[in-house]
């Protein structure tokens, strides 16, 4: 066989090992588990990071302040810093609108060893403390829930024996670009953190969806969370390692009643929303980045140029295997479009999707050894030792 096609029977073997072995990654039916009501509802606290976010807040803080929760629960928004309103505004619409008991506080500026949302997550967390609830709601500012969204949580905490929940919220897919890169991301970040693996007390994998994460407020006090986590630009799988870590029991899953109402309309602004953290998943460390650009490659980029330099060249053999780790490839996209109500035709484009990923990862590398770091909400980080996972 050519080279050609001994490099699209391994991109093939790939993904036959990724569609059986892969904790079967490709699936999108973990959702929330079997659950009953309590006898008696835990109090809760809902902490909200908040830093400019003026302009989601309308169509998100509502959904928290609407909840229809049995026990006693509070929301804390924690203004970090804004210069867009964003507390005056949270202030507004609990006034006119309402429901679960607000406090809208700020932390100031955060000390040095503190990154991303934590220093707003801290504060939260200890104004959260001082009511003794059970359990800590940390959401970003701009997810939405619908009203039985908090019991459902609680509900499948208590009766799975959760120290956390975690919802991977359903992110907006309206753009063109929306569509084609937004339903990958989910893809690949469940390639990286098999949902099922990550319930398995016993699995390594850990990882959580920072939008939307239930937390145990003992668990989270015996974890030092966010302490622990200080330095993580982006908190949600160091958070689930944490916990995992001394011997917690997570859970993640895709969300039914869950919604990121934050719009990314340009493939511009999803292109930062990958590149500004891209590098620090990899630990800013070059051969993981070689290693990741190698192998999204032969992956995802082999399938289609084996398919059509196979047939240009007459060699049957690479586009024979070339055309099935193709095939392959597409049946797994097709559940995530399925869940986000996409055409089925754009599972064909994940090899171009996966190369606009290959560039933001490229780009992220080249950011950061330009001396720009990691960023959240215009803070840059450049900690070679930052720990990350999904950012909103």
């Amino acid at each position: 066989m050519s080279t050609l096609a001994w490099t699209a029977a391994v991109s093939l073997a790939a993904w036959l090992w990724l569609l059986l072995c892969q904790g079967f990654f490709w699936r999108t039916d973990v959702r929330l588990p079997t659950r009953t009501d309590p006898h008696d509802w835990p109090s809760v606290c809902v902490v909200v990071p908040a830093r400019d976010e003026a302009a989601v807040l309308p169509e998100s803080l509502p959904s928290l302040l609407a909840q229809d929760y049995p026990g006693r629960a509070e929301i804390f928004l924690v203004d970090d810093g804004s210069s867009d309103g964003t507390g005056e505004l949270a202030r507004e619409l609990a006034r006119t609108r309402g429901g679960l008991p607000l406090t809208v506080d700020s932390p100031g500026e955060p000390p040095a060893g503190w990154t991303g949302k934590l220093w707003a997550v801290r504060h939260g967390v200890e104004l959260a403390r001082a009511r003794g609830p059970e359990y800590l709601l940390l959401t970003d500012a701009d997810i939405a829930h619908d009203p039985d969204s908090l019991r459902e949580l609680v509900a499948a905490a208590r009766t799975g024996g959760f120290d956390v929940v975690s919802l991977m919220a359903r992110l907006r897919v309206e753009s063109p670009w929306e569509r084609l890169v937004v339903p990958a991301f989910v893809y690949f970040f469940a390639q990286l953190y098999p949902f099922r693996r990550i319930g398995r007390k016993r699995a390594r994998t850990a990882a959580a969806a920072g939008g939307c994460v239930l937390l145990r407020a003992d668990t989270a006090e015996r974890a030092r969370i966010p302490d622990a986590i200080r330095h993580a630009v982006i908190d949600d799988v160091a958070l689930a390692r944490a916990v995992k870590g001394g011997g917690g029991h997570i859970w993640l899953g895709l969300a039914d009643r869950v919604d990121s109402v934050r719009p990314y309309p340009r493939l511009h602004d999803l292109w930062r929303m990958v590149s500004r953290s891209a590098y620090a998943q990899l630990r800013h460390n070059p051969l993981l980045l070689l290693g990741t650009v190698v192998g999204l490659a032969l992956v995802y980029l082999v399938p289609p140029v084996a398919l059509f330099a196979g047939l240009g060249a007459g060699s049957a053999g690479a586009a024979l295997l070339g055309g099935l780790a193709w095939l392959v490839m597409t049946g797994t996209y097709v559940p995530m479009l399925r869940y986000y109500g996409q055409p089925l035709w754009l599972a064909p484009l994940l090899p171009f999707t996966a190369f606009l990923y290959l560039l933001m990862t490229v780009d992220s590398a080249v950011q950061h050894y330009r001396g720009r770091g990691a960023a959240w909400k215009g803070r840059t980080y450049s900690r070679p030792d930052a720990v990350v996972g999904e950012e909103s």
